[in-house]
C-alpha cells in the first residue's frame, strides 16, 4: 500500500492541511437535516461543534436550477415519506439566502469550519462571497464536466465526490478541474444507507496512487467499520451525515448519526489516525522502561577473571538488558576486568 502522507499533494481547507500526519479532517454532513427550518440548521451547528468535528457542511440549491418540474424522487426518498416529484421535496428544503451568512458566523464563532455543496453555478459563487474556503461537488455531478470547469475557476479547494463513477469518469472529472487551486477526491457509495459489502474501500488508495491528491470516504454506511478502514487505507478526509433526531421526517435522517453518535465517529476516527503513525519500526518512548527488563544480555555463569577468554560455559543469557545484546556473539572475546557471577558483562568488560 502507497503511504498517501508522501504519495499526494496536500490541500488547505482554511488553516488545515489535507492530509496531516497524525490527524483525520472530518466534516459533520448536516446536508439538508435542517428540514428548511432555520433554528434546527443552527441546531446542527452546535452539534457538528461539540462532536469535535473540523467542519460542518450543508447543501445550497435553487431548486429550479437543479431539477425539473417533472423529476421523480428516489425510491429511499419515497420511502421516507418525501414528495412524488424532486422539485417539490427539495422546495421544502431550501433555506432562504441571508441564512448562510447566519449560519457561517455561527459557526466561525464555535471554531468549525462551514462548507456547504452548491448545486448550481450561482450558488457557488455566493458561497465563495461567504469565504468558504472550499466547496464540496455531489456524486451527482461528476459527469457535470462543464460544471465542474466553472467550478474550478472560483478559486476555492474542491471536493469531489465519485459516487456512481468509474475510473474513467473519475479521470475525467480530475481534469475539468485542473484550474482549481486545490483538488481532493472523496470515494464515495450513493446508497442510503450504502451496503458495507458494495464499499470497496481498496478504491482509496487506488485512487490516491492514480491521481496524486487526497481521497476520501464519504460514508454512508451505518456505525464505524468503515470509517476505521477508511483511515488505515490511507483516507485523510472523512464526510459524515448527522441529525438532531433519526426519527424526523426527511430523505437523509435514518441514514445519519445522532448526536452521540457523531462525537464517537470523529473521536474513533482521529484515535486512528494517530495510531497508524509514520510506518517506521522503532522502539517507543512508552517501552523504554519494559525493554530493560525484559529482554536479555550476556551475563557471567560464574566469577570470571580478567584476561580469561569467554567460552559457552562462562556465560548464559538472562534478563535484563543491561549487559551485551544477545545479538552480539562474545564467545571467544577476552576480559578486560573481572566479572563477579550473575552480573551482566558489558562492552566495557571487554578487551578491545
Amino acid at each position: 500500500m502507497i503511504d498517501p502522507l508522501n504519495a499526494v499533494h496536500p490541500v488547505s481547507i482554511g488553516a488545515a492541511a489535507v492530509p496531516t500526519p497524525g490527524d483525520v479532517y472530518v466534516i459533520a454532513e448536516a446536508g439538508v437535516n435542517h428540514n428548511g427550518d432555520l433554528d434546527l440548521a443552527h441546531r446542527l451547528v452546535d452539534i457538528a461543534a461539540a462532536s469535535g468535528a473540523d467542519a460542518v457542511k450543508f447543501q445550497t440549491f435553487s431548486p429550479e436550477k437543479l431539477v425539473s418540474s417533472a423529476a421523480a424522487t428516489t425510491p429511499y426518498q419515497r420511502d421516507r415519506g418525501g414528495s412524488s416529484d424532486q422539485r417539490s421535496l427539495l422546495e421544502a428544503l431550501t433555506l432562504p439566502k441571508d441564512a448562510w451568512v447566519e449560519l457561517r458566523d455561527h459557526a466561525t464563532e464555535l471554531g468549525t469550519t462551514f462548507l456547504s455543496t452548491p448545486f448550481d453555478l450561482d450558488s457557488a459563487e455566493m458561497l465563495v462571497g461567504l469565504g468558504l474556503p472550499a466547496l464540496k461537488v455531489s456524486s451527482g455531478e461528476l459527469t457535470n464536466l462543464p460544471y465542474l470547469r466553472e467550478m474550478s475557476r472560483l478559486g476555492v479547494v474542491l471536493l469531489v465526490s465519485t459516487g456512481m463513477g468509474t475510473e474513467e469518469e473519475v479521470e475525467a472529472a480530475v481534469e475539468a478541474c485542473a484550474e482549481a487551486p486545490g483538488l481532493a477526491l472523496f470515494h464515495c457509495v450513493s446508497a442510503y444507507p450504502a451496503p458495507v459489502e458494495e464499499c470497496n474501500l481498496r478504491v482509496i488508495p487506488r485512487l490516491t496512487e492514480l491521481h496524486g491528491i487526497p481521497v476520501g470516504w464519504s460514508d454512508h454506511t451505518p456505525g464505524l467499520t468503515t470509517a476505521l478502514g477508511a483511515v488505515a487505507l490511507g483516507a485523510p478526509i472523512l464526510e459524515k451525515h448527522f441529525t438532531s433526531d433519526r426519527t424526523l421526517p426527511g430523505p437523509d435522517h435514518q441514514a445519519s448519526l445522532e448526536p452521540a453518535a457523531l462525537t464517537e465517529y470523529v473521536t474513533a476516527t482521529k484515535q486512528l489516525a494517530v495510531a497508524l503513525g509514520d510506518g517506521v519500526k522503532v522502539r517507543m518512548p512508552s517501552e523504554e522502561e519494559n525493554a530493560v527488563l525484559v529482554r536479555r544480555s550476556w551475563h557471567a555463569a560464574r566469577a570470571l577473571t580478567a584476561g580469561a577468554q569467554l567460552g559457552g560455559d562462562d556465560l548464559q543469557l538472562l534478563r535484563p538488558e543491561g549487559g551485551v545484546s544477545p545479538a552480539v556473539d562474545i564467545r571467544g572475546r577476552i576480559l578486560a576486568r573481572d566479572v563477579a557471577a550473575g552480573a551482566p558483562v558489558t562492552d566495557d568488560d571487554l578487551a578491545r
